[in-house]
């Protein structure tokens, strides 16, 4: 089942496509949280998004730029708005497609269908990134975001990150880490992992992302 994200503030319009979704049998998420549209991204891991431009706090043209810095996930925007220049934006920010508002729910679920098989019929679907606690790992590039901040990890200290991040809150051992690294542990030594986990932590601390990964002497990192 595909999953679906409206990211749309007006109530009955949001019930109204989902009630459409449900039909089709589609699975759908309505944000209600407008100051945290990458985090929910993260957590739901949708097929697909409906964004409506006009919302509160930030438009969809940001939020379309944030979810483009994460993922390369099709992109629907819905609006009231219709001119020639608010399609252009859409589309230079990264959307996929446009419909203007009244929505005539058949085309849109047409063109969901259309831009879903497109985009999924010849690959499987993965998750696009690792959210913990606002902090959004990207899988595809190698990119930890926190905030409106981002920055490029080495492989090494990507490995060490989405280890921590599969197994937040837990401790995870430095022989876990190595194994995840180097996929065999006799191959690295100790003060290796040592010199990587001080580095990925430099970059974290550039982040404001200062004493996240804790170390738990005699049984390894937690991320915190």
């Amino acid at each position: 089942m595909f999953k679906i994200m409206i990211i749309e503030d007006d109530p009955t319009m949001r019930e109204m496509i989902a009630e459409a979704l449900g039909k089709w049998k589609f699975e759908s998420e309505s944000v209600l949280d407008f100051e945290q549209i990458s985090e929910r991204f993260a957590v739901y891991q949708p097929e697909l998004i409906l964004l409506d431009i006009n919302l509160p706090i930030y438009d969809g043209f940001y939020w379309c730029q944030r979810i483009r810095a994460l993922s390369k996930v099709p992109i629907i925007f819905i609006s009231s708005r219709d001119t020639a220049m608010d399609k252009i934006m859409a589309m230079n920010m990264g959307g996929d497609d446009f419909i203007t508002k009244p929505i005539d729910l058949d085309v849109l679920t047409a063109k969901i269908n259309a831009l879903l098989r497109r985009t999924y019929s010849y690959r499987t679907r993965v998750p696009h990134v690792l959210e913990f606690h606002g902090a959004l790992l990207q899988l595809t590039a190698n990119t930890l975001m926190y905030h409106d901040r981002s920055i490029e990890l080495t492989k090494n200290e990507f490995r060490m990150m989405h280890t921590l991040m599969k197994h937040a809150e837990s401790i995870v051992s430095r022989d876990q880490i190595m194994r995840d690294l180097w996929e065999n542990e006799s191959f690295v030594d100790d003060n290796t992992l040592t010199v990587n986990m001080v580095r990925l932590r430099r970059k974290l601390d550039m982040l404001g992302m200062k004493d996240w990964i804790k170390t738990k002497k005699g049984q390894g990192y937690q991320l915190q």
